[in-house]
Parts: structure tokens; sequence; C-alpha cells
């Protein structure tokens, strides 16, 4: 199976920018582990160069608890600052947060609304999983190495003496294979995308893709109209509004905003969507969630705001990002 191999230039910001977020941690998932159970679900791989963090939760999808978050921050602070581990590598990308009554996090609603046209519209509400072809063809990776070629990158990675991104592009150059999306791609869907999920509403984003799935008669159209009506309502339309606002902020606006998003979407006090969408995917797993409210439109403007609403005295302050202490990136 082919493989995308990506170096991540911004390497130390992002290891920065994760650490503040876990410091003001809260919990992620009803189902606790013990310590011991943790240890488990989080293994680490790689040579004495490269470490990756691999999530060993299959039963629950990976999804992850407090504690698993506590001992991946610990990994990586101590990956950062051991001078002998030169990268960390990121393996499959998906934005599946809708279905399980969430938002798409972790900067998606910076780096998804700068895609072209639409696309990131359409990749948040339909939580579609990107191949490495479609990546490439989206601007989201700039190299593509075949799964035999990956220990190659590991070797030449580890022997590089510098984080200069141009020398880091110019490494992975050296292994990159030649890709062209095949007739499935993302690529030849752009225009009827863009024509449905540039509308201002998720209503009007489904009543165009119903029309188009009419006219076209194609699966990836019928699947995404599935994807969409298998979604929670609320967080569709949340989705939106991060998407939309994401095209006009920084990078910092996105994640201070997503992490208030998230604090009051788990908070139990505006939405228990998303409690109800982990109970139908992860716990119960009858995939049957009862989403409140049940259809689009009884979702109103106020439910979304809600979202959107300075954190109460109780859950803290808002996302503190350690801008003094980080390292310029491209």
């Amino acid at each position: 199976m082919k493989s995308l191999a990506a170096a991540a230039v911004a390497r130390r910001a992002g290891e920065a920018l994760r650490r503040s977020a876990l410091r003001g941690l809260r919990p992620l998932s009803s189902l606790q582990p013990s310590h011991a159970a943790s240890s488990e679900e989080v293994l680490v791989e790689g040579k004495a160069s490269a470490r990756a963090a691999v999530l060993n939760r299959p039963g629950y999808l990976n999804a992850l608890t407090t504690t698993m978050g506590a001992r991946l921050n610990k990994f990586y602070e101590s990956w950062e600052d051991n001078p002998d581990i030169g990268f960390v590598m990121m393996k499959v990308f998906a934005t599946p947060e809708v279905h399980i009554g969430f938002h798409p996090d972790a900067a998606a609603s910076f780096y998804l609304s700068h895609l072209t046209g639409h696309v990131g519209e359409y990749v948040a509400l339909t939580g579609e999983k990107l191949n490495g072809t479609d990546m490439i063809a989206l601007g989201l990776a700039t190299h593509y190495s075949m799964s035999e070629h990956l220990d190659l990158v590991d070797e030449r990675l580890a022997k590089l003496v510098t984080d200069d991104p141009s020398v880091i592009d110019s490494s992975l150059a050296q292994y990159g294979d030649m890709v062209y999306p095949d007739k499935k791609s993302i690529v030849h869907r752009l225009e009827v995308i863009d024509k449905c999920f540039s509308l201002d509403t998720v209503e009007e984003i489904v009543d165009a893709l119903e029309s188009e799935a009419a006219r076209l008669n194609e699966e990836w159209c019928t699947l995404a109209l599935k994807r969409l009506k298998e979604a929670s309502p609320l967080a569709l339309k949340v989705s939106l509004r991060s998407i939309r606002e994401g095209r006009y902020q920084t990078l910092d606006e996105c994640l201070v905003r997503e992490y208030r998003m998230s604090i009051n979407g788990m908070s139990k006090q505006f939405s228990h969507e998303f409690c109800e969408g982990v109970r139908a995917r992860l716990v119960d797993k009858d995939l049957a969630p009862k989403w409140d409210p049940p259809v689009l439109e009884y979702v109103s403007k106020d439910m979304v705001d809600a979202y959107l609403a300075p954190l109460g005295d109780e859950y803290g302050s808002d996302l503190k990002l350690p801008t003094e202490a980080r390292e310029a990136f491209v």
C-alpha cells in the first residue's frame, strides 16, 4: 500500500503549540484507563534518530483519553529535548469529527480553509480520508514516497544535522516518487465540490449535492451525501462556521478559537452531541447516535454561537500560546 512520508518542517513550533494545549487538557473521553493500560495504548516505535508514537486502542478507534494525552505530551517533550532525535513522522490524514458530534480541531480550520476553492468545507463536513496522492494535489503535503522507500527516507533524514527547510526539502526530493491522480481522485470533483460547498448554509450544501447526485449518478456524490446525513447536524453547522472564520484568521487565532469551541462542546452546558457521538461510535458501537437537534432545520444560530462564546470561569482562561518561546517557522 502506498504511504505518504512527510517531514515536519515546522516540527519545533508544532510541538510547542501541542505542549501548550496539553497543559490545559480536559478529559477527552469518558473512558479513563489506568496508567498501566495507557502505556500499552500509546506505543513507541522508531530508530535512534526518529520516533513514532503509535496509538494502540483499536477497539475504541484510537480515541484519546486524558491519560493517553499526558503520555503523548511526555514523549513529545522528551523527543524535543533529545538532540539525537531529528524528526517525528505523522501518518494518515482525516477529519471525521462531525461523526462524533465534534468539529475539526488542532488548527484544521486554518489549513483546511486555505485549500483551493472550497475543498476545506468538503473535507471537514464529510470527513473523507485523503490519500497521499490527493494530499499532494491539494497542497497538504510536499513529497510522496512509496512504502518501500520509507526506510531510505528515515535514514536520510537521520543523517541531517540541520533543520533548514531547504535542506529537508532536497533530502526528501531524493526519494520522492511521481504520482498522478487516478479517476477517483478528489481533483476530478473540484468543480462540483466548489459549486456545492461554496454555498452559505449546510442546508443549501445538502440540497445542491442532492441535485448533483441525481444529475451525475456518481458514487462519490452519493457517499458524500450519506456522510453528511449521518453526521451531527449541530456539528456540521459549527464546523462550517469554523472553516469560514478560519479563512480570515491567523494560525494563532484559529487555535485559540478551536480550543474554546472544544471546551464548550465537551462541557455539556450547550450540547450533549460529543458524548452521544462517542457513545454511538466508540462505546456501544451501535452507530445510531440520537442527535439533538435531530435535523439541520432545528439548529439555530444561537446554538452555533454558544460554541464560540468566551469560556466560563469554571473552565479557565483561553488557550495561552507560547509565542515568546516559539521558534520561527515557514
